[in-house]
């Protein structure tokens, strides 16, 4: 497994995350070794969904607007319909997507995820992937939209449903180690 020590990875989510598109890449990078932070609008705790049904909750460890985008070397955005949604909403959530896209960092985005790349307008000539209800919204804002488990270009990576997070948090850790190695 790739020594992730010196990675710093920032999750942002709120309520109506995909329970395990949130916990599971989050351990996997913790295992690894990365330093996980989670953002959300506010530090209350935020509340998964599996399923439909109301599942486990996280507390953030800071807010979106005390962010810092260069105390970071990946953004993962979990999906679930709720939070990417409410987070498109959020201008500091779009910004800080923008800045890791801006500064070539890598982005990873899960399932409805990548709602938030198609509100920050970061996707037009890209190759992703998504869930099947938002992958017209994909090709609107100019992406190439495959059906697969994970797509790579470049420093994005984004993937379709929970059944894909084995082959997302690879694809992140691979992404952060070849980071890291190139530092």
């Amino acid at each position: 497994m790739a020594d992730l020590t010196n990675a710093r990875v920032l999750m942002i989510a709120t309520d109506g995350f995909e329970n395990d598109e949130l916990f599971k890449p989050r351990q996997a990078l913790i295992d690894a070794g990365a330093s996980v932070t989670l953002a959300s609008i506010a530090t209350d705790p935020i509340q998964g969904e599996k399923g439909g049904e109301k599942a486990d909750t996280i507390v953030p460890d800071m807010t979106l607007r005390d962010v810092d985008t260069e105390e970071f070397d990946a953004l993962v955005i979990p999906g679930g319909v709720g939070n990417p949604d409410k987070m498109r909403l959020q201008g500091r959530a779009i910004q800080i997507v923008e800045e890791f896209m801006d500064d070539q960092k890598i982005v990873a985005a899960i399932c409805h995820g990548p709602w938030l790349l198609v509100e920050a307008d970061v996707i037009d000539g890209r190759t992703v992937t998504g869930w099947p209800s938002i992958r017209t919204d994909l090709e609107n804002a100019g992406a190439e939209v495959v059906d697969q488990e994970v797509a790579v270009d470049g420093k994005l990576i984004t993937s379709r449903k929970p059944d894909d997070i084995p082959a997302f948090n690879q694809a992140i850790i691979d992404a952060l180690a070849e980071e890291l190695a190139d530092a």
